[in-house]
């Protein structure tokens, strides 16, 4: 479904991109593991063309969304939901408004339709009741929550997941892990994930692949990563603060 071709991008002179290149599958759950600052939501912003790659192809069903103008890539990114990091909900609107919001942006469905499918949506993600709430009075994971409605709403074939266990505590964060299966085999999405998290990325994944100065340096089930020889890959997924990742710093100068 997705296909992504020798892409580079830098900023300002650093190079964050540097000849990525993967490909997902239909119906699949791909996790991209990573440090933070590595260029995993960065990659995941040129799958929905929100950014364009300074060189490099990102397809879609065969078709470069690099090459596309702004009217053809809103009628592709409508086949997207998007979790992000912190939710991104807007604070002055309610529950109802913030699920509801692309709804009303993007199709032409009347009040009681619009109100039907958002509490369908909080339904599936087991928030009943809370329409009226402002996000101000939710909790970390119940914000969680909110944005995975709103990104269902518009019932996508493709879900991202920009870091989806930051920010709450390891109960909720497997509780998300959970919901995002779950979503996945309801609504036979294909997912692609980034997170720093290894016990979410084991959980939800399909497949894993690791992004490492500006390149996808290895890819494999669960399964694979655990056991991989790779020393680069081994450090980040033990946690090991000694490694190829960390050569070079003066640890006893930083203690």
């Amino acid at each position: 479904m997705i296909e992504i071709k020798d892409v580079y991008k830098s900023f300002n002179g650093h190079q964050v991109l540097a000849g990525t290149n993967l490909t997902i599958n239909t119906g699949e759950t791909t996790v991209i593991i990573g440090r933070s600052g590595c260029g995993k939501s960065v990659l995941l912003k040129h799958i929905i063309g929100l950014l364009k790659p300074d060189s490099g192809k990102i397809l879609i069903d065969g078709k470069d969304i690099t090459k596309m103008d702004e009217k053809e890539l809103n009628s592709i990114r409508m086949r997207f939901g998007m979790l992000f990091q912190g939710a991104a909900l807007f604070d002055s609107l309610n529950v109802l408004e913030n699920v509801a919001f692309g709804m009303i942006e993007h199709t032409n469905a009347d009040e009681e339709a619009i109100k039907k499918r958002v509490k369908e949506c909080l339904a599936l993600v087991g928030l009943k009741g809370i329409e009226y709430k402002k996000p101000a009075e939710l909790s970390g994971g119940m914000r969680k929550r909110v944005g995975l409605a709103r990104a269902i709403a518009l019932r996508p074939q493709i879900m991202l997941y920009d870091e989806p266990t930051t920010g709450v505590d390891p109960i909720m964060g497997d509780s998300i892990n959970d919901l995002i299966i779950e979503l996945h085999n309801k609504l036979k999405v294909t997912s692609i994930a980034v997170t720093h998290d290894m016990t979410s990325a084991y959980k939800i994944a399909d497949r894993i692949a690791m992004l490492y100065n500006g390149k996808i340096i290895a890819e494999g089930t669960p399964e694979e990563i655990k056991n991989t020889k790779d020393p680069v890959v081994r450090q980040f997924i033990t946690g090991a603060s000694r490694g190829p990742i960390t050569e070079g710093i003066d640890f006893e100068h930083l203690i």
